[in-house]
């Protein structure tokens, strides 16, 4: 009888335990609405203050307009407020209630544990993307995106990185008021170095290749490549190594530093 239970029983795998983990993840964030909603929203609010921040600048060499510079930048916002900065609270909020550690005493590994946290964060930046998409495409006219496959290269990896950088970053806050002080150097250095408001064609070229080397820099080359086009076989390659090497510093600083015990 025993064994008849325990053969019935379902089988418990990686991708089962993460899914679980995303689901606890979403029914707290199903009961904040006003986040929710606020978390949808915001790429129009964000499209709107870049078209403004935008429209000052020189972008005559560039080749792009503002509303193609603003839409593009939009998708780094995306990534910095809805993947990285939610995150980096998400974790240090998990850490002080003893979630992570209390976690950390079932099936679940540590990836797992912080991939699942991950979840909520990935499919609101995922439905921002998309609502990005159809207001460039159907509001702004600025045309169907070029090469898909570098837009979703660019995507994925800026996810991927944003989601390592924020749990990284979450061994150094001591609180949740903290986390907001801890992710502000990544969110300058990204706004005013990785072409969210000011394009790399737009600075000069010794700043925008010192910029190509910052952490955002290699999902927005690929993002606005990808839907504006001109970005060659160079550039394409120049910016998934980059990006690749960054995810794999990311990881190693999880792996050494990351906190599961709240700091005291």
């Amino acid at each position: 009888m025993a064994t008849s239970t325990a053969a019935s029983r379902p089988v418990s795998t990686p991708v089962s335990r993460v899914l679980a983990l995303g689901r606890a993840e979403l029914t707290l964030l199903g009961r904040s609405k006003t986040a929710l909603y606020m978390g949808l929203l915001m790429p129009a609010v964000m499209v709107y203050a870049m078209h403004n921040a935008t429209a000052g600048v020189d972008l005559g060499k560039t080749g792009m307009s503002v509303a193609a510079v603003s839409v593009t930048g939009g998708f780094g916002f995306v990534l910095i407020f809805a993947v990285y900065q939610n995150l980096v609270t998400a974790y240090v909020s998990r850490r002080e209630e003893l979630v992570l550690k209390r976690l950390r005493t079932g099936e679940a590994s540590d990836m797992e544990i912080l991939a699942g946290t991950a979840i909520p964060a990935v499919i609101i930046a995922l439905a921002q993307c998309v609502l990005l998409v159809v207001a460039g495409v159907a509001w702004l006219k600025l045309g169907a995106v070029a090469r898909p496959e570098l837009l979703l290269a660019g995507l994925v990896s800026g996810i991927v990185l944003c989601i390592t950088l924020a749990a990284a970053t979450a061994a150094w806050a001591k609180s949740v008021e903290g986390a907001q002080f801890v992710t502000t150097p990544m969110f300058l250095i990204s706004m005013t170095g990785s072409g969210l408001v000011f394009p790399l064609e737009a600075m000069p070229d010794a700043m925008a290749q010192v910029c190509r080397l910052l952490p955002l820099t290699p999902a927005m080359e690929l993002i606005r490549g990808g839907w504006l086009g001109g970005l060659d076989a160079g550039g394409v390659l120049r910016a998934l190594v980059t990006a690749l090497i960054w995810i794999a510093l990311a990881v190693f600083a999880v792996r050494r530093w990351f906190r599961w015990e709240p700091r005291r």
